[in-house]
């Protein structure tokens, strides 16, 4: 077996981070190509919970080598507090963890710049960022002049310098767009951030090149995406999206690894939808059913805490995002969810404000927020579905439920979750 790509098909939260951690027995590198602090990975493991932001999940398996690769955004204070907390939770980082030199740096301007776009935005286009800078990052780096990579930081003279022309500007636009707004000391801000570098500097390496030997030596890199396909910068519902190619699409350019070595690519779904913040959702259940969904599935973000929004299984635009990421399989995750239900409802097409059919998920967010979905309903199960190892231990509407996901879908479900730990994971699906 070679290399494998797991990669969400939502709006994100699929809960990405138990199936990288599971098939950690199978890999020898886990590799992140993209986002930032923004992504939040939840890993249960042994009765104790680890969340992750900017780590790839491998870390938490002794002996996994993790990369963290030139697409990601880096804020080192944010890196460096995650793996001081799983320090403390008894996971050692040795020297397993490799940074990208070509990674591009978030500094404090780019959080005021994040809240300044936030503030200015009415709440019909509120985005529903998570403030912590990504997107300015991320348009500092296409935009050249004011890019920051983490390489630049080990040539101290040069950095000052650079800095110090950045925060400039920065501190003049911010001044006048921002009311209360302190200006940056570009001195300070050099200091601080040349003090990281000197911690970071035994995980800084040319990362391109060192996944390039391994793959060489023979080694299996596990691809972990964050966010989720429908919240990618090129092909989801734009402009409610994140910075990044979140979708399979940012592999490549992300890591520095084509993707003709990856070999099996899973897309993770959960059996409804959620999605955070603003934007067009088709099957959002804004009522007792949602409400219930979240209650039990927990459904509060990683990294911010706010309450998701949810609703029934949207199988037109995971038909859609599993096409752009190029799932070979798909990975079910909170089927125990919706135990309980008498009846459970699938989004397989859509219909316009015309009332025509539409199968496919329209390019444009305002023909998305026209359309209403049509659903099939199927019926539920009383079930509990936590304690089930095997297929055979789940009842047969649930059975019914994934065979039917799996046809609207075109892609077969390999993998059913039934609660966070690691042995609530059924890997035979009949």
């Amino acid at each position: 077996m070679g290399s494998t790509c797991v990669v969400g098909l939502q709006w994100g939260d699929e809960a990405k981070g138990k199936i990288v951690d599971l098939l950690c027995d199978q890999h020898d590198a886990v590799v992140r190509y993209q986002g930032g602090a923004n992504a939040g990975h939840t890993v249960v493991a042994d009765g104790v919970t680890y969340k992750l932001s900017l780590l790839p999940t491998g870390i938490l398996r002794p002996g996994i080598e993790c990369v963290i690769g030139n697409g990601v955004v880096i804020h080192p204070p944010a890196l460096l507090k995650e793996v001081e907390t799983l320090k403390k939770q008894g996971v050692e980082i040795g020297g397993r963890l490799h940074v990208s030199d070509r990674a591009h740096v978030i500094l404090p301007y780019h959080l005021a710049e994040e809240r300044l776009t936030e503030e200015s935005a009415s709440a019909a286009d509120h985005l529903g960022t998570t403030r912590r800078g990504i997107g300015p990052c991320y348009r500092d780096k296409v935009g050249r002049v004011h890019g920051v990579r983490v390489g630049d930081l080990y040539h101290p003279a040069q950095f000052r310098e650079h800095l110090s022309r950045i925060i400039d500007y920065k501190n003049r636009l911010l001044a006048a767009m921002l009311p209360e707004f302190d200006p940056l000391d570009a001195k300070q801000v050099a200091d601080e951030y040349l003090e990281y570098a000197d911690v970071l500097r035994p995980l800084v390496c040319d990362t391109t090149t060192w996944m390039h030997h391994s793959l060489a030596q023979g080694k299996r890199l596990l691809f972990e995406g964050a966010q989720g396909s429908l919240l990618d910068v090129d092909h989801g519902s734009y402009p409610y999206v994140t910075s990044s190619n979140s979708s399979a699409a940012g592999i490549a350019a992300g890591s520095g690894v084509p993707t003709r070595h990856i070999d099996r690519w899973i897309g993770i779904v959960k059996a409804y939808t959620t999605r955070v913040g603003g934007g067009p959702f088709p099957t959002e259940q804004d009522n007792d059913v949602g409400e219930r969904i979240r209650r039990i599935g927990r459904e509060y973000g990683t990294v911010t805490g706010r309450p998701r929004r949810c609703g029934w299984f949207d199988a037109v635009a995971v038909r859609y995002s599993s096409r752009v990421s190029g799932s070979t399989e798909i990975a079910l995750m909170l089927l125990d969810v919706l135990s309980g239900l008498d009846e459970i409802k699938v989004a397989v097409a859509y219909e316009n404000k015309d009332g025509k059919r539409i199968p496919e998920l329209p390019g444009h967010v305002a023909d998305l927020a026209e359309c209403r979905p049509v659903y099939e309903t199927l019926p539920g199960w009383s079930e509990d579905l936590t304690k089930a190892r095997s297929w055979s231990d789940l009842p047969k509407a649930a059975h019914d439920y994934v065979r039917f996901l799996s046809k609207q879908i075109g892609v077969p479900i390999s993998i059913v979750s039934v609660g966070p730990e690691r042995l609530q994971t059924i890997t035979k699906v009949g």
